[in-house]
């Protein structure tokens, strides 16, 4: 952080040298220019401060399930662990699919209401989603997962769940292996504790 300060403070000749570089006529003087840069770096300062990564907010302890698993026994998870939903994971930790307690709803017959949203995808020419069949939890799971970078900042997984209409994102690192998972109530609390 400190290289970054020192990066960032600028001297009269780096800002000279700057307007030489624009070869144009540049209607400023050094001291309005001196003005603006920081104004600039405060505002760049207040949006890198107020970013918070996915990594900050998300759950490490993530309960799981196998896509082998019967669907009672994923049924049994979520309502033991008092879950609306939780990845699906292969052998190797990597997130192949999420399944909620809508997925197992849908496989008892429970119909999901139709949105504005539904209609317009099967206008597009999306196919609607019909009743899935199965004793396994890979029959009925939602996927390919949604999934978001532990890097990316809360705002981006906030985005994900108003467009997609969904409760938690499975967290992954770069090779894909699940980290954590974030819900809307860890945004909340995240959100509780920056005021």
């Amino acid at each position: 952080m400190d290289n970054e300060r020192a990066c960032c403070e600028l001297s009269d000749e780096d800002l000279r040298a700057a307007v030489k570089d624009l070869k144009t006529y540049v209607d400023v003087t050094e001291e309005d220019l001196m003005k603006i840069y920081a104004a600039a770096i405060r505002h760049a300062r207040e949006r890198l401060a107020s970013r918070v990564p996915v990594r900050d907010a998300m759950t490490k302890e993530v309960i799981t399930v196998r896509r082998e698993a019967d669907v009672h026994e994923a049924a049994k998870l979520l309502s033991e662990r008092k879950i609306s939903g939780m990845p699906v994971t292969d052998d190797r930790g990597r997130v192949v699919g999420v399944i909620s307690e809508a997925d197992l709803l849908f496989l008892a017959g429970v119909k999901r209401g139709h949105t504005f949203g539904d209609v317009l995808r099967h206008v597009l020419g999306e196919p609607v989603r019909k009743r899935k069949a199965g004793n396994t939890v890979g029959d009925v799971m939602s996927s390919p997962a949604l999934t978001i970078s532990s890097d990316a900042d809360i705002r981006e997984a906030a985005r994900v769940f108003d467009q997609r209409r969904i409760k938690r994102l499975p967290v992954v690192d770069s090779e894909g292996n699940l980290v954590g998972i974030i819900s809307r109530a860890d945004i909340v609390r995240v959100m509780g504790r920056s005021t």
